[in-house]
């Protein structure tokens, strides 16, 4: 199993986001079992290019404090929604044999759908765990509507096990 923290990146890990005291906590709780249990944590950060404020130097773009990768966790960037994007993270993916993928980070209706969809399609065992995603308010939908909107009903039984956060520890203890 791999768990994959995608864009939780200080720009955006803020109080617009959807249940975002539990999100932090929940993804430090899964984050912090991965590192017990020998599990491997990969980040993955978006650069929106030079000039942006959102790309590599710019202290938006930095990975938040509150979920900081230790020494050795492996870093990679992407250039659009799914992490699948970056083709050495695919190819370092690609190259192990266990086909487990937790997933979690910002923003849900973004990154985290595209990777989810994208990792499906490339036949990976997607696990989801509840409150491990966020987003803010947008045009269509406000923050809650749109997490529930996939958490609830888009990824279940389609594209990804959606489970607890426990469930989520039990299944990295073996």
């Amino acid at each position: 199993m791999i768990l994959l923290v995608i864009d939780v990146q200080k720009g955006i890990t803020d109080e617009r986001l959807y249940n975002y005291e539990d999100f932090l906590a929940n993804t430090k709780k899964l984050i912090d079992a991965a590192r017990a249990n020998q599990v491997e944590v990969i980040y993955v950060q978006h650069d929106d290019g030079p000039g942006t404020g959102f790309s590599i130097g710019d202290e938006e773009f930095e990975i938040a404090d509150q979920v900081a990768p230790v020494s050795g966790e492996k870093i990679y960037y992407k250039t659009v929604n799914s992490a699948f994007g970056n083709k050495e993270l695919e190819a370092y993916l690609a190259s192990f044999a266990n086909k487990d993928l937790m997933i979690v980070g910002l923003q849900t209706n973004f990154c985290i759908d595209a990777t989810v969809k994208s990792a499906f399609d490339r036949g990976y065992h997607v696990i989801v765990p509840a409150g491990c995603n966020s987003t803010f308010d947008n045009d269509y939908m406000n923050r809650e509507a749109t997490y529930k909107y996939y958490n609830e009903m888009m990824w279940p039984e389609r594209f990804a096990d959606c489970v607890s956060v426990d469930e989520a520890v039990a299944m990295m203890k073996g």
